[in-house]
């Protein structure tokens, strides 16, 4: 297995659709992407959507699919998960789904204000203990970034199978006065209530999406506005 982690972190090296940004340099100077991730990474002016903590990439890559109107840029830390969405990505020259290898602690350094037009959290570590809150990708100390580069009236969104994290979420957005434009308590169950335009929650899945649901678990989902 190390030796497998190995061979696809000398891959990712020579993959132009992910980057690994020098953290050294990255605060000495402002990152060189800033203010520019349409035009000079993907090349077009399309609304740019992150799905933090991207695991394998797979939803980011099927995202891309069903929207080629849409960049989807997914953000993850551990190089060999991302490597293979973007080993689909680059086989099926999906040109829309790329990849950026940082901690998600540092995304609003990457980003400049109102950069951003949507936001994916997908099955997150749901960080149960009570003393880790500050690490849920939904507590204060992660939207706070988010808005410094979500434009204004774009959309968060959530998938995930922990009750807890789910519930976390929705008392941050209620606390905070966030508005709610969709929510579902168990997706699979409640396919008949979900529009067209959000059929992608249950025919898209992530690796662990696919396992949780195979399993039994209650898969949820709510979309909201931050500013």
């Amino acid at each position: 297995m190390a030796k497998k982690k190995l061979i696809r972190f000398k891959d990712l090296e020579g993959f132009q659709n992910v980057l690994q940004p020098n953290m050294e340099e990255f605060w000495e100077k402002e990152f060189e992407l800033k203010g520019k991730w349409k035009s000079d990474f993907f090349k077009n002016d399309k609304p740019l959507v992150l799905e933090l903590a991207c695991g394998k990439g797979e939803y980011a890559v099927n995202m891309a699919k069903k929207y080629p109107n849409k960049n989807f840029l997914g953000v993850d830390i551990k190089g060999a998960r991302i490597w293979y969405g973007a080993s689909i990505a680059r086989t099926e020259a999906i040109d829309n789904a790329k990849f950026l290898r940082t901690r998600i602690d540092f995304i609003d350094k990457f980003f400049t204000e109102n950069e951003v037009d949507e936001i994916w959290i997908t099955f997150p570590d749901p960080q149960p203990q009570e003393s880790r809150a500050r690490k849920r990708l939904t507590s204060p100390r992660f939207i706070s970034r988010y808005k410094k580069i979500l434009k204004q009236g774009g959309l968060m969104h959530l998938k995930t199978d922990a009750d807890s994290f789910f519930d976390y979420t929705i008392q941050q957005i209620e606390e905070n006065k966030y508005q709610i434009l969709s929510k579902f308590d168990n997706v699979y169950k409640q396919v008949d209530e979900i529009p067209e335009d959000l059929n992608h929650l249950y025919k898209v899945q992530t690796h662990y999406e696919g396992i949780f649901a195979a399993k039994g678990h209650t898969i949820k989902y709510v979309s909201f506005k931050i500013n």
